[in-house]
């Protein structure tokens, strides 16, 4: 599965020129206009990074990342700040809201590239780090996923995710409302300390390969 970004700002001439540069690094893009937008976006799929704006209309950039920090399933997403605004209290302010790198406009396409691989980077090789330590200390078998860690209905929605299948497709298969998927989704994510929907379906596939 392709890396999925978040690109949220209120320029949209901007917006679709970061998006295809990102998209012709081979990741899935998708977008939004401001921080609530994004909001929306994210509880439909989590991506596995964020690039955003600060200054927005309806919700900024520092709301957008104290709320992404402060919810056990979306805490650990990487954000990217890409703004003009450029002053040293405002460094100090994004930083402080949780996010990762700050970058100011005019920015280089390269330099955001680079950037990003470098963090999702970092990231996969911190998970497969402790990955190792705790298979090496905690062997998992599936009666145990299934009867202390998920719910039976918990563990129905994760393995159609696995499947690649949409919230909307597994309501449908699974007779449930799509919020109802979502919640699911959630308490998944936020149980097994996973980051986006991609984790749900490696946690499915290794769990079921032990």
């Amino acid at each position: 599965m392709k890396t999925r970004l978040l690109i949220v700002d209120d320029e949209p001439n901007l917006l679709a020129a970061i998006a295809a540069v990102l998209r012709g690094e081979g990741f899935e893009v998708t977008t939004a206009r401001n921080g609530r937008d994004a909001m929306l976006q994210i509880a439909r799929a989590i991506p596995d990074l964020i690039v955003s704006d600060v200054r927005m209309p309806i919700m900024d950039g520092y709301t957008l990342a104290r709320k992404l920090r402060s919810a056990p399933h979306t805490k650990l997403i990487p954000v990217v700040f890409l703004t003009a605004k450029d002053e040293t209290r405002d460094r100090i302010e994004g930083f402080r809201s949780g996010v990762d790198v700050y970058l100011t406009k005019p920015f280089e396409p390269d330099e955001l590239v680079a950037v990003i691989k470098s963090i999702l980077d970092r990231v996969e090789n911190i998970r497969s780090a402790i990955t190792t330590l705790v298979g090496d200390a905690v062997p998992v078998h599936d009666s145990f996923v299934r009867d202390e860690a998920l719910t039976e209905a918990e563990w129905r929605v994760a393995e159609e995710l696995a499947k690649g299948q949409s919230n909307k497709e597994i309501a449908a298969r699974l007779n449930l409302s799509i919020r109802t998927v979502e919640n699911h989704v959630s308490r998944i994510l936020g149980k097994k300390g996973l980051s986006n929907r991609v984790e749900i379906a490696r946690f499915v596939l290794a769990t079921k390969g032990n």
